[in-house]
């Protein structure tokens, strides 16, 4: 999903407009989140309950993601369409196709944990895109984001997995867009096993993903020193 121009030619003067203003919205909404996540902790001393007072919003702002690929394939951003349609959905999934979908598990650890790891990785994300697009990334958004990633990313994979697996007896039990045959079409599509599956891919993927971020925050955080020209 990445959407960095670092010191590669950016978009036109309309593009970067546009890219600043989704980027610094982003910003705004993924704060709001935390901040109604803060104050309703603050109030009831724990979380649970609190999905109800940040659902519309999160809705919002996890949804419009789906921007980042028309930015890809338009050529606002040079990032790999293919590999940000397959990140943007995985999340969408995840969050329309579970948690939404089944209503009975928004009050679990899973939700809890997947929502706080993807709130504070979107605000440091989007900070640092909006920045870097104006010219002036602070360092300290630059270090946040390739080292926090360490704890959030399995943070919010094991919230992820927990919201998939706390989910699969509502979907056996209501069969979920699930569609038995026989029917008209001939067909049929098992949700359940979709999702099981879905877990079964974070085994070979989420290693993958993950030791592929300690590659980039090497990159970014200590790079090769350039090579001194001798005469």
């Amino acid at each position: 999903m990445s959407q960095e121009a670092g010191k590669r030619q950016g978009p036109g003067a309309l593009g970067k407009l546009w890219l600043i203003l989704y980027n610094v919205l982003q910003t705004i909404g993924w704060s709001a989140i935390l901040v109604k996540t803060c104050q309703y902790y603050h109030q009831h001393q724990t979380l649970n309950g609190f999905y109800k007072e940040i659902h519309e919003t999160l809705k919002i702002f996890q949804t419009a993601a789906i921007l980042e690929v028309f930015h890809c394939a338009v050529g606002l951003v040079r990032a790999n369409v293919v590999l940000t349609a397959f990140q943007v959905a995985s999340r969408l999934l995840i969050y329309w196709g579970v948690i939404l979908s089944v209503e009975d598990i928004q009050d679990s650890i899973g939700v809890q944990l997947a929502v706080l790891a993807w709130t504070v990785t979107e605000i440091i994300r989007y900070s640092y895109y909006f920045t870097n697009l104006l010219g002036f990334a602070p360092y300290i958004l630059l270090w946040l984001r390739y080292t926090l990633f360490i704890f959030l990313y399995p943070t919010g994979v094991t919230g992820e997995l927990l919201c998939v697996i706390y989910s699969l007896p509502y979907v056996a039990k209501r069969k979920l867009y699930s569609y038995e045959m026989p029917n008209a079409l001939n067909m049929s599509f098992n949700y359940y096993s979709v999702l099981i599956f879905i877990c079964l891919l974070y085994i070979p993927l989420f290693p993958q993903l993950y030791f592929h971020m300690f590659g980039q925050r090497r990159k970014f955080l200590n790079p090769d020193p350039k090579p001194v020209k001798t005469d």
